[in-house]
């Protein structure tokens, strides 16, 4: 494993930084929805679907450019990825037509998904049997992003205009490149013989074949759907069904994305000592245990501050299960990180996008459908991990 070398430090931030593009792009842009409908003489609804076709792009570019990168190298294709995300980024700010800008944004989100899709396999690289502590620590300092994104976003409307929001990502992407130019290393690649068609069709046959990653990738996946329950439906229940305020929602939002940084800090000091394995256990026990009370605290109508007590170890517990999880993941796959990491991404997303259907059909005016999907969630986190447990005495048996 190498040495904690001021080098060593800057690949972490810098991985941490091309990370972050994500959120950043997602949040900073948000307040200013009604000023861009205003701009481009559209409805608001329309504005909001540019997040949809944003969201699109980024898992599709994961399945088309997670095996691209492990055969050309991933080095290659955070540069490509931020050169093409940098540009979308110019275009955006002269678009007139609501049209282009979804085009845009979804060309944005394949190029920043090419980037996104090598940072596990540096971080396996780097950190090797211990890369649940380097997803740790980049998870740790990424989350500062959609901490202050939201601000940030406003503070150039208030200076600038919407379309200044993109050059500063522009300008973000286009900082990141020197530095990942000079310091990131370049991961050894394999082999491929034959047709890109056969490279993407061996490459997931691989990985999701792959009987010892199985309970890992789909326990991957719920613990992304809570979190996209979470994301979907926590304005609601804060602000609609407990009556907090914008600032109040803001201070709430705040403590729970300092949960997660702080669930982060956790993992990186104890995950060295027990393993993922074990951390991931406990971590989905207490996930349920958090999902429970959560439920409990619901049914009793105990109000806005016992419900966002009960949120914060149950983000705590979600975030401590996916970053060992895909951990573990990254560990099964040392040639195939970038496919492996692909299909992370497209079963993150696509669980999440299956979240908001789910409460719009359960919607009443409480916190219990909220309370509920989270409960069912980490059910079947638990149930995945009792499968391969009982699976694994079977084949030792």
């Amino acid at each position: 494993m190498p040495s904690t070398a001021p080098r060593f430090n800057l690949v972490i931030l810098l991985l941490a930084a091309i990370v972050a593009v994500t959120p950043l792009t997602i949040d900073m842009y948000l307040p200013a929805f009604p000023a861009i409908a205003e701009t481009l003489n559209t409805d608001i609804a329309l504005v909001q679907v540019s997040l949809s076709t944003y969201l699109a792009g980024f898992a599709v570019s994961m399945l088309i450019f997670g095996p691209i990168a492990d055969v050309l190298g991933r080095r290659k294709m955070v540069l490509f990825g931020l050169s093409g995300f940098a540009l979308c980024s110019i275009a955006l700010t002269y678009v007139t037509d609501i049209h282009t800008f979804w085009v845009l944004r979804a060309l944005q989100a394949i190029a920043g998904g090419a980037a996104a899709v090598t940072i596990p396999g540096i971080i396996r690289h780097i950190y090797g049997e211990h890369t649940a502590k380097g997803m740790s620590y980049v998870s740790m300092i990424m989350m500062i992003a959609p901490l202050l994104a939201p601000a940030l976003g406003s503070m150039v409307m208030h200076w600038f205009s919407w379309w200044a929001i993109f050059a500063v990502l522009a300008l973000y992407a286009g900082a990141l490149l020197i530095p990942a130019f000079i310091w990131l290393p370049e991961v050894e690649t394999r082999e491929h013989k034959g047709s890109w068609f056969s490279l993407f069709f061996a490459s997931y046959v691989e990985v999701l074949g792959n009987r010892q990653a199985q309970p890992f990738i789909a326990t991957s996946m719920f613990a992304s759907f809570g979190f996209f329950g979470y994301l979907t439906a926590v304005p609601v229940v804060y602000m609609q069904v407990f009556g907090a305020d914008e600032k109040l929602f803001a201070l709430l939002f705040a403590g729970n994305v300092g949960s997660l940084i702080l669930a982060n800090l956790i993992n990186s000091r104890i995950v060295v000592r027990i393993g993922s394995r074990a951390m991931l256990q406990y971590s989905i026990s207490s996930a349920m245990l958090s999902a429970l009370m959560l439920v409990v605290v619901n049914m009793l109508e105990l109000g806005l501050f016992a419900t966002f007590a009960a949120i914060v170890p149950l983000m705590m517990s979600l975030s401590l299960s996916a970053v060992n999880a895909d951990a573990l993941i990254m560990i099964a796959f040392p040639k195939h990180t970038g496919t492996a990491t692909a299909v992370i991404g497209t079963l993150r997303f696509g669980s999440g996008a299956l979240v908001g259907p789910i409460l719009a059909l359960a919607h009443t005016q409480s916190a219990m459908p909220f309370s509920l999907l989270m409960f069912s969630a980490t059910v079947c986190m638990l149930l995945i991990l009792i499968w391969a447990k009982v699976k694994k005495r079977r084949e030792q048996g």
